[in-house]
């Protein structure tokens, strides 16, 4: 319960943070938004230990709890967080959201390889509407395509192509993460998320140091300006708070709870999305359908089988095809 709980608090400050990351990236580049919120989050990290009093513990994980929480921030808050911001930058944070859904796939398949976590026939019901709902998308790029006339100059372009591989890639660090936080903290208290977040967040701004001995990725991130500025620096503080529910949450619940929990964080851009973004998102009617399919299959995701045949009046049949379970 505490897991599930901690799960949908990280999911809506990673939709605030993705709608601030979009208003900052209006103006600014991807990589500046990465520069400036990884960094933050080392001190976000370091205090939230110092409060709770677990920051003495950042020194006394395994060796490999260690490889495998500096693992976790170099492929999230560098490879996901920069791949993600691209992705937004290109689509707006509605239409890339379905298909970055496909992060289940990446951590549940890793679950059940390296985790020892089963699939269970809802979970695979789950998987295919978050695809459906991706496909969905596919709707608006067509009625776009249908469209004739001259489109006003303030109404959202999406770059299909570009924001599609983008978040593709992102999945890629963004699903695997999770794996590598679970297996260096599987069995630890929740307050082990804090010392654990500044491993990983050490790790990912030593990359960065190193990127910005390059004097061209130096003067991109000089030149930023106030505006975005704020915007990224506002968005490292609310991802910190995100991974903060997050790394909590995944040191006491597995990642077949967890990863499809967080995916609620949908529902949350699109309410923040239409507060602070509306002109520079897609609200039309085929994303909303894609988002709400996608939004089922996490919510399916989350389901256990011994939930819904403990609760649920059905044939044996069906039973018996719900309690199947692999490996």
């Amino acid at each position: 319960m505490l897991g599930g709980i901690l799960a949908l608090l990280s999911a809506a400050s990673f939709g605030l943070n993705d709608v601030s990351i979009r208003r900052g990236v209006l103006t600014g580049t991807p990589f500046q938004a990465m520069a400036i919120s990884v960094p933050v989050g080392v001190l976000v990290f370091l205090i939230g230990a110092l409060i709770a009093g677990t920051a003495g513990a950042v020194f006394t994980f395994s060796p490999a709890a260690y490889l495998f929480l500096s693992l976790a921030g170099i492929v999230h808050f560098i490879w996901g967080r920069f791949w993600n911001y691209s992705a937004i930058r290109a689509l707006g944070t509605n239409l890339a959201g379905p298909v970055q859904q496909t992060t289940l796939i990446v951590s549940l398949g890793g679950a059940v390889l390296f985790l020892d976590e089963v699939l269970t026939p809802l979970r695979l019901l789950g998987i295919g509407l978050i695809l459906l709902g991706s496909l969905a998308i596919l709707k608006t790029r067509k009625a776009r395509a249908g469209d004739v006339g001259p489109k006003p100059k303030s109404e959202f372009q999406p770059k299909y192509l570009q924001g599609y591989l983008y978040a593709a890639l992102s999945v890629l660090g963004f699903g695997s993460s999770s794996i590598f936080v679970r297996a260096a903290l599987e069995g630890s208290s929740p307050s082990a998320g804090l010392p654990g977040g500044v491993v990983s967040y050490v790790a990912a701004t030593l990359v960065i140091a190193v990127m910005l001995l390059a004097g061209r990725r130096r003067e991109q991130v000089l030149a930023v300006d106030a505006r975005s500025l704020r915007w990224f620096s506002f968005s490292g503080v609310l991802v910190c708070l995100s991974h903060v529910f997050r790394f909590m949450a995944l040191a006491i619940a597995p990642v077949t709870v967890v990863a499809p929990l967080l995916q609620t964080l949908i529902i949350f851009r699109v309410i923040f999305g239409w507060f602070l973004n509306r002109e520079h998102e897609d609200y039309s009617f085929w994303t909303l359908v894609g988002i709400a399919i996608s939004l089922l299959g996490a919510f399916t995701l989350s389901i256990s089988a011994e939930f819904v045949t403990a609760n649920v009046p059905m044939p044996d049949i069906l039973l018996e095809i719900i309690g199947w379970h692999w490996p």
